[in-house]
């Protein structure tokens, strides 16, 4: 709850739902008539038929916009809701923020009648994106400790199907790699805010690298270096959809 308490009051401004993800994700629920989002944030990617959010941030539910599903103040390790609450319970970009993976599965498994859906990134894929590889290594360092396995998750959920999510050149919803192809936007302080990889690891640490960043983009270098991303359309890099269904569904 700390970080998004710190680095959520700007959050709206640059995480955006992109709506080919949203579409991905909504696809991924099936037909499930009732949903509750855990680590809910500011409602990014809720489907109409939510029911409920989760989030520990108060920061975070205060962004939540009009309209939007009741928000319960708690976290993934501990919801108070009872056994098989709704028909699916989904945990988008939150998985690698809990302190205790085993008990937030656990308690997805509890509240979920029939789906669970986890949006996540492969830490071995995402290690290697451009960014974090050639310019803030320092800051991948910090995600290291809770990234979690996409094999370790779906071991969790008891099985689960694992679905690419290419992320588009365009993509609306800032987060990590959302602008591959836009390099220059990784400069700008206020789109690293809504980034917790660089947010929570400040200024002193990013710095060199982003000086080295804007050299190469002055230079052409960082174009010459990554021509083959120029003319894509869409990326791989590492986000998964991991779908698993309930046995007591």
């Amino acid at each position: 709850m700390a970080t998004y308490n710190s680095i959520g009051e700007t959050y709206t401004s640059t995480r955006r739902p992109d709506p080919r993800i949203a579409a991905r994700i909504h696809q991924s629920l099936g037909a499930a008539a009732t949903v509750i989002n855990v680590g809910a944030g500011a409602a990014s990617y809720e489907p109409s038929h939510t029911v409920l959010a989760v989030e520990p941030s108060p920061v975070m539910i205060a962004q939540r916009p009009v309209g939007s599903a009741r928000a319960l103040e708690a976290s993934a390790e501990a919801i108070p809701l009872a056994d098989d609450s709704a028909d699916a319970a989904m945990a988008l970009l939150t998985v690698h923020h809990w302190s205790d993976l085993e008990a937030g599965i656990r308690e997805l498994i509890r509240i979920a009648r029939r789906r669970i859906v986890v949006f996540t990134f492969d830490p071995d894929i995402n290690r290697r994106f451009w960014l974090l590889d050639e310019y803030l290594p320092e800051a991948a360092a910090i995600d290291d400790a809770r990234a979690v396995a996409i094999d370790r998750l779906a071991t969790l959920l008891g099985g689960a199907r694992v679905e690419t999510v290419p992320i588009p050149h365009d993509c609306t919803d800032g987060f990590l790699a959302a602008f591959w192809r836009r390099p220059e936007a990784y400069l700008d302080p206020q789109v690293r805010a809504g980034i917790s990889m660089l947010a929570q690891s400040g200024d002193a640490i990013l710095q060199p690298g982003l000086a080295r960043l804007e050299a190469d983009l002055s230079s052409g270098r960082w174009h010459q270096r990554h021509a083959d991303l120029l003319d894509r359309e869409e990326l791989d890099a590492g986000y998964r959809l991991v779908v698993a269904d309930l046995e007591h569904g």
